[in-house]
């Protein structure tokens, strides 16, 4: 299962974070730095509306959403790599996951420390980079005297390693994240199994008071992050109130829903946080549909037929025969699997056939 990693420098919100996607309390969230050391794993549900019409058009009452994880790291501080704070810890574990998501506090709040004493998130923003890339940095220099023994003895690999190490070092060496590295169509896998801690997809959480939901845009500091990571990371932004989501967490559906309304709030920025966190992740769904359950299935983008049966089980894979097809709006419109038939809007998909989101299927297969 892909992992994102919740990030930040101390008391930006991170912990209250996690509790709200996860809707639970295992973080604690507290008002002192290091709050958190060991990290927190939770797995989350992707909010998707089409489960529960599928659901009807299946006749089953049993609904099954897609998951994955988010793992709450401790708190980054300058110096984390050269080890200070949690520095070699944060880092080691910001390794093990595949995509970053870093909490920018943009709310005023004497009650809660700033580690520097003042708000100011393109300065959070800045750290935190420097930190990864410092570490990068170092990692590169490794690298780089290993493959280029390697590449004098003709392996390959190395070679390629190499010629993308000799690139990224000065690029690194500016202070620039490997994210906006240039690479072509070739140097794409081969920068993934340099494992750089800079190389990650990342999303920028943009922490807002509850005062702000209504008009979080109206916010200056939200507005100067989504301009400043578009420009210096090639990455996204989204707005969240941690606190205000954590206590929604204890609420039905539709309490919340009425609460959120009130604040003239459009919807919950959770939700909106995990459905990018999803996709930053190059993941995507498939849905599966019967008496049993209507069920949505997690697959990597770019994934053929037999790979995705395989996410339901590895016999299915291995004895892959066909795929019966269909899009999801083309069977809500239809009403039936039997009226998709008719139309002609349900079809047969063989090996090659690429795997889109939406669609519903069942596999055909033999062992």
């Amino acid at each position: 299962m892909l992992r994102a990693g919740i990030v930040g420098l101390p008391n930006v919100g991170k912990s209250t974070l996690f509790n709200a996607l996860t809707r639970s309390h295992k973080a604690d969230a507290a008002n002192y730095p290091f709050c958190t050391i060991e990290p927190n794993v939770g797995v989350v549900q992707l909010p998707d509306d089409r489960l529960e019409p599928l659901a009807k058009i299946g006749k089953t009452d049993t609904i099954i959403h897609a998951t994955f994880e988010y793992v709450d790291i401790a708190g980054l501080v300058a110096g984390a790599s050269e080890g200070e704070g949690l520095g070699n810890r944060f880092l080691s574990h910001i390794r093990e996951v595949d995509a970053i998501i870093q909490v920018v506090r943009c709310f005023q709040d004497k009650e809660v420390v700033h580690l520097t004493g003042s708000v100011d998130p393109i300065r959070d923003i800045e750290t935190i980079t420097a930190e990864l890339i410092l570490a990068d940095l170092q990692s590169v220099e490794n690298q780089l005297k290993k493959n280029t023994k390697k590449a004098r003895g003709g392996d390959k690999e190395a070679a390629e390693n190499l010629a993308l190490l000799e690139r990224l070092l000065p690029h690194l060496n500016e202070m620039n994240p490997a994210t906006i590295l240039p690479l072509s169509e070739e140097e794409g896998p081969v920068l993934k199994r340099l494992y750089l801690l800079s190389a990650k997809p990342n999303l920028y959480a943009c922490n807002v008071s509850d005062e702000n939901l209504a008009n979080p845009h109206d916010n200056p500091f939200v507005a100067e992050v989504d301009r400043y990571v578009k420009e210096h990371h090639n990455a996204g932004s989204c707005v969240i109130c941690g606190k205000l989501e954590e206590d929604l967490a204890d609420l039905s559906e539709d309490e919340a829903a009425e609460y959120l309304h009130e604040l003239g709030a459009e919807g919950s920025g959770v939700d909106e946080l995990i459905k990018t966190s999803f996709d930053l992740l190059g993941l995507a769904t498939y849905l599966t549909v019967g008496e049993q359950a209507a069920r949505a299935w997690t697959f990597r983008k770019g994934m053929k037929a037999p790979q995705c049966a395989g996410v339901i089980h590895t016999d299915f894979e291995k004895g892959f025969i066909k795929a019966e097809v269909v899009a999801y709006q083309d069977l809500l419109a239809a009403g039936s699997i039997a009226a998709a038939r008719n139309a002609g809007t349900y079809r047969l998909e063989g090996k090659e056939y690429l795997v889109k989101e939406g669609d519903v299927i069942l596999f055909r297969f033999n062992v």
